[in-house]
């Protein structure tokens, strides 16, 4: 088991910042991908950026969020600069096997939630 706990979100004014991190603990963190998803209201739950165990790492969000990793702290983060209200969502952070698709991804955090206000 990997339990996963997301902290970071807030409000924030576009073209704003927000460093959003995800702890985890149980078993070894360096052996899984970490990822991170948003869930709009109404939406379904999108893939936004992931890393694997050595860094490489592939986001969906035009080069404006960052995914990065501390395998000794057992945290990933998450960079977003030039926030929009668009990406306004409930950010989740998922651990599990390299991927863009929630199916793959065996554990979830509860999630944290980031509004972008006009």
């Amino acid at each position: 088991q990997v339990q996963l706990v997301e902290s970071g979100g807030g409000l924030v004014q576009a073209g704003g910042s927000l460093r959003l991190s995800c702890a985890a603990s149980g078993r070894t963190f360096s052996g899984y991908t970490m990822a991170w998803f948003r869930q709009a209201p109404g939406k379904e739950r999108k893939f936004v950026a992931a890393i694997n165990w050595s860094g490489g790492s592939s986001d969906s969000v035009e080069g404006r969020f960052t995914i990065s990793r501390d395998n000794a702290k057992n945290t990933v983060y998450l960079q977003m600069n030039s926030l929009k209200p668009e990406d306004t969502a409930v950010y989740y952070c998922a651990a599990g096997m390299w991927g863009t698709a929630v199916a793959q991804y065996a554990y979830w955090g509860q999630g944290t939630q980031v509004t972008v206000s006009s």
